[in-house]
């Protein structure tokens, strides 16, 4: 018996990276940005839950799924600190999209780029509602895996044209001054967090350490400040002083998520936070004076993945940036799959059949 083929669209790493270059960085957190505004907008249409966690001592597996009408996509991501040290990647992903009315799979992506792509359109798409318009400078606390990501976004979506930077790796500046030649962003190296934030409009922390830390303290935000806080992002994992969150209007992705593994574990479990997407979606304010502390707690959810896997979809047809793979068994015969089998010699121990 012979099957039919269903073929999947499969965009590996080299593919992420050649379609990457392709649109150049600046266009593409653009268009990123775009495609997360039309999901965050039409929030209430998708199927939504915390993701689904696997701790151990030395990091997370998680996945990360949510459904509209027409598609339902889920992560796999990792998120193990210590990798580095053994030659390893802090994060690794990959996503698929699937048809909601059969089931089957249409376009599995690499995500370990794309997340950090999404990551950083996230944070610039939140900061354009909520931080202030004058904004020029942007500190940068951590120099890591995503802070080049962040600093391109930044200036993408805000016009940011200044960067102070710290992190407490030597190698880390060096790493982050190569990788931003040619960025027309005016990067200066700072002793410590504290220096670097003086007279910085918008302070975006993402440090990697599993821990409660203390990146941020009270003393070191001044009015009208815009805080990104990107680095803690599960159970234990914080980086900025408690006394921060009570001084801030505090904006999230998903509470019942945030709450476990954002800033906001900190504080009580009904402590005010608002939803970012209804900022997006206008039904409620973000900034609303100059001197207003803003902080966008950001953990990361599912709903951002599905964006940025429709747009990496949408991105490559009719490219040479992905290629068809045969993931799907599909007989003829959809009550035969055993069938399948019986040509190959694989049924039952029996040699294969033969004209």
């Amino acid at each position: 018996m012979e099957g039919r083929t269903h073929m999947v669209q499969f965009v590996g790493t080299q593919n992420m990276i050649d379609l990457v270059g392709s649109i150049g960085l600046e266009d593409l957190f653009r268009k990123l940005v775009t495609y997360i505004e039309q999901d965050f907008i039409r929030w209430n249409q998708f199927d939504k839950t915390p993701r689904v966690a696997s701790h151990s001592d030395n990091g997370v597996i998680e996945l990360m799924p949510t459904a509209d009408h027409d598609l339902y996509g889920f992560k796999y991501v990792n998120g193990h600190p210590q990798n580095p040290v053994h030659g390893l990647q802090t994060v690794t992903a990959f996503g698929v999209l699937a048809d909601v009315a059969t089931g089957y799979p249409e376009f599995i992506s690499e995500m370990t780029i794309a997340t950090a792509l999404r990551t950083a359109a996230t944070s610039a798409m939140a900061a354009k509602y909520l931080a202030r318009e004058d904004t020029k400078v942007m500190a940068l606390i951590g120099l890591g895996a995503q802070a080049e990501f962040q600093a391109l976004a930044f200036k993408a979506i805000l016009g940011i044209r200044e960067l102070r930077v710290f992190d407490v790796d030597p190698a880390a500046y060096p790493k982050f001054l190569r990788n931003m030649v040619g960025s027309g962003i005016r990067i200066t190296e700072a002793r410590s967090a504290e220096e670097a934030v003086m007279g910085a409009d918008i302070i975006t922390t993402v440090t990697a350490d599993k821990r409660r830390a203390t990146i941020l303290s009270d003393n070191m935000i001044g009015a009208g400040v815009h805080i990104n806080a990107v680095g803690g992002d599960c159970p234990g994992k914080t980086e900025l002083q408690r006394d921060i969150l009570l001084r801030s209007d505090i904006f999230v992705e998903f509470p019942p998520q945030t709450r476990v593994e954002g800033e906001i574990q900190q504080l009580d479990a009904d402590y005010p936070v608002t939803e970012l997407w209804q900022v997006i979606a206008g039904e409620k304010p973000g900034r609303s004076s100059p001197r207003q502390i803003t902080l966008f707690d950001s953990v990361g959810f599912a709903v951002e993945d599905f964006s940025a896997l429709r747009f990496f979809r949408d991105q490559v047809q009719g490219t040479r940036f992905y290629r068809d793979i045969d993931l799907i068994a599909e007989p003829n015969d959809p009550r035969d799959l055993f069938g399948l089998l019986a040509r190959t010699g694989s049924a039952a121990g029996q040699p294969a059949l033969t004209s």
